[in-house]
């Protein structure tokens, strides 16, 4: 390892780092402006300067190298100052000329606070500027409903250029003109249309780009800020929930380099005022035909005056696609000691089984590992839109192999960000592909570590079970499955943030039980009579016939519209619940707000529910009820780990005779990215992107083709 000598201290570093990330090894911070660890190398702002011994002049250590160092002429290690007074005269410099065109507007600024600016000015800076001439004004931006420009700001660091292009994929932000003529623009001006737009609000180090649904809502020093995890898609990235009293305000990203890095989307991101409106408040019965708000005594009397003396074959229970482990527990064992096998986690009817061995439906190759895969196979997916943040983390690892990582799709073709050869649109192409006839196994032939990823739209179908053996058996033709090698290509993602952990506790019908698709046609012809809903909104209500619906969930969406009786729960940020990713992740929500008005907590909820049936769980605590769902799903006890799934039960998945597949393409498992559970169809934010996204779909840059 390369050593240096910093401020008259010797360190060891690694090679090919940077002068600045040595430096910040060293736990000396440089300031810096346009740099960004994720992003490439600019070199624009020259905040970042230093003395290197022997130059003639301070260098910009982000953009010098460790290697570009040759030891001093009497053989000690290359020396660096960061302190010096020619370093102190360079950084004052620089913020004088940045500041010489920057408005005065820190008293009414959003970012006040947050600013990088602010901050390094304060910190680095002089005492007064030399400048008298007129500021430079420049006109602003229209960038959609997410983000609010101050362009006059803009100090022209390109950080949010070089994120939309090399992370989010999408070339939407460029500059145009020269010198003090330069501007960042979209070009057409037209809303920015990918998933991850708001991302560059927070790589802004000057308010020139801020979020116009928070603006002016907030000062920093006034939230509460709770570590939390994300439930809008599968990934479960780790956020911060601002509040402050009881009101979600905002929602930031935390870095997690394992899952989301810094990044989330902008559904994750700006979903937060679907949390304060159509919310479910009080309990409601339905009488003569309409719902009216009773007390929870009441509501509990209903429900167990329907169930008294009910036959456990005629009771059903679907857990919906926001469902946290706790409250799937309790509603399994509920069911349970209903007698009723009739239980499903899968609203969307994807064909995965427990029994077959959880390899069978977790991503396998972890979100990590997409940076070690040298192919990838789509079969019914869309990440771009069934997980934006993952689909960055493939195009991160495309623009690793320079472009050199085929990727090939089977299914609906769609503008995922990065180049890929589109192989077919459903189960023949998938079928030609297993058995090893397909020209794409030529390209992919010296691949050491291929990644298959199989979406929903190739499971939630009548032959799902089928394709999902099929995907396996190209699995095994690839190669993909290498337990010398510690790697296991075969990944499942998921779109439900509730999928895996349900999947996990066994949430699937029981021996002669209904599945989702069956409990419909069962409620239709009369055969059950009972269904609860656990937050399931995602299926189609009006098949549930003449059956007395119990609705338990946040928000009043379709679910709560055909209910007999409604139970008030909380949403994800006003309980400490466990939710398993896509990659059999367990991670843990924290309480950031109380639930409004009489709603509880979902598990409790079911718990008294079940003493009023006068068949109480054994469980009084949330304590007691983690014991017996930890000794039930040991996996759910290890906080933030992955535990690898048995990879042998894919080559038993592949070696299974499951029927033949239909002839149908795979579909679309997210029709509108925006709209897809009742938080997000609460919120006028995701409803104004769903509208923009709907009215600039064709021909606008960076759509979903």
């Amino acid at each position: 390892m390369p050593k240096l000598i910093i401020d008259g201290k010797e360190h060891e570093v690694p090679k090919d780092v940077t002068l600045i990330q040595a430096c910040g090894l060293a736990g000396i911070e440089i300031p810096r402006f346009c740099y960004h660890e994720r992003l490439s190398i600019a070199g624009n702002c020259r905040m970042c300067l230093v003395e290197v011994a022997g130059m003639p002049k301070p260098v910009a250590s982000c953009a010098m190298s460790v290697n570009d160092l040759r030891p001093s002429r009497d053989g000690t290690p290359p020396t660096i100052i960061t302190d010096s007074p020619t370093v102190k005269k360079a950084r004052e410099g620089v913020l004088e000329f940045l500041l010489i065109n920057h408005p005065l507007d820190c008293p009414i600024c959003d970012q006040g606070g947050e600013c990088d600016l602010q901050d390094q000015t304060m910190a680095y800076g002089f005492d007064a500027g030399r400048f008298a001439d007129n500021k430079r004004a420049v006109e602003d931006k229209y960038l959609g409903p997410l983000i609010g420009t101050y362009m006059t700001r803009c100090i022209h660091c390109t950080r949010c250029i070089r994120f939309m292009t090399e992370v989010a994929g999408v070339e939407e932000l460029g500059a145009i003109g020269r010198g003090e003529d330069m501007e960042i623009t979209t070009y057409l001006e037209h809303g920015m249309m990918s998933e991850l737009s708001g991302n560059v609000v927070d790589l802004c180090p000057v308010g020139a780009l801020t979020s116009k649904p928070y603006a002016f809502v907030a000062r920093p020093w006034e939230l509460t800020k709770t570590q939390s995890i994300d439930v809008m898609d599968a990934l479960g990235s780790n956020i911060r929930v601002d509040s402050r009293g009881r009101e979600v305000l905002r929602f930031l990203p935390r870095v997690n380099d394992a899952i989301n890095e810094e990044w989330i989307s902008d559904k994750t991101r700006h979903v937060w005022d679907g949390l304060r409106v159509q919310r479910l408040d009080r309990p409601y019965l339905r009488r003569n035909g309409k719902l009216e708000p009773v007390a929870w005594d009441d509501a509990f009397r209903a429900i167990a005056e329907r169930l008294r003396g009910l036959d456990g074959k005629r009771f059903a229970a679907i857990a919906g696609d926001l469902a946290a482990a706790e409250e799937m527990f309790a509603l399994k064992l509920l069911a349970g000691q209903l007698g009723s096998p009739n239980i499903d986690c899968r609203q969307d009817g994807a064909k995965l089984d427990p029994a077959l061995g959880r390899a069978t439906y977790l991503f396998n190759a972890t979100v990590e590992g997409i940076e070690q895969a040298d192919a990838v196979l789509l079969i019914g997916t869309n990440p771009r839109v069934e997980a934006p943040v993952l689909n960055a983390r493939i195009l991160k690892r495309f623009r690793q192999m320079q472009g050199h990582l085929p990727i090939g799709l089977i299914g609906t073709q769609a503008d995922l960000t990065y180049a890929h050869e589109h192989l077919g649109a459903g189960p023949e192409t998938l079928a030609n592909l297993a058995s090893g006839a397909h020209p794409f196994l030529e390209k992919i032939k010296d691949a050491e570590r291929p990644l298959v990823i199989v979406g929903q739209a190739a499971l939630a179908r009548p032959d799902g079970a089928a394709v999902l053996a099929l995907a396996a058996k190209a699995t095994m033709a690839m190669g993909a499955v290498k337990p010398d090698l510690g790697w296991n290509g075969f990944s499942v993602l998921h779109t439900a943030a509730a999928r895996v952990a349900g999947l996990d506790l066994g949430l699937v019908p029981g021996k002669e039980g209904r599945d989702v698709e069956a409990i419909l046609a069962g409620a239709e012809k009369d055969e059950i009579d009972v269904v609860y809903l656990l937050g399931a909104d995602e299926i189609d209500t009006q098949r549930l016939g003449n059956a007395f619906v119990i609705y338990q969930g946040s928000h009043g969406d379709r679910g709560a519209h055909r209910a007999d009786v409604i139970l008030p729960g909380a949403a994800y940020t006003e309980k400490d619940a466990v939710y398993v990713n896509t990659e059999g992740r367990p991670q843990m929500t924290a309480r950031a707000v109380f639930p409004p008005g009489d709603a509880r907590e979902d598990w409790k909820i079911i718990r008294a529910l079940s003493g009023a049936l006068g068949q109480a769980l054994p469980f009084n605590t949330v304590a007691e009820l983690r014991a017996k769902l930890f000794a039930a799903c040991p996996y759910l006890a290890l906080l933030d780990q992955v535990t690898p799934a048995d990879s042998a039960a894919i080559g038993r998945l592949a070696a299974q005779d499951t029927g033949k597949t239909g002839r149908d393409r795979f579909g679309a498992a997210i029709t509108d990215f925006y709209l897809t559970n009742p938080i997000a169809r609460a919120s006028a934010i995701m409803a104004s992107l769903s509208a923009m996204h709907e009215a600039g779909a064709e021909g606008a840059t960076g759509t979903r083709g």
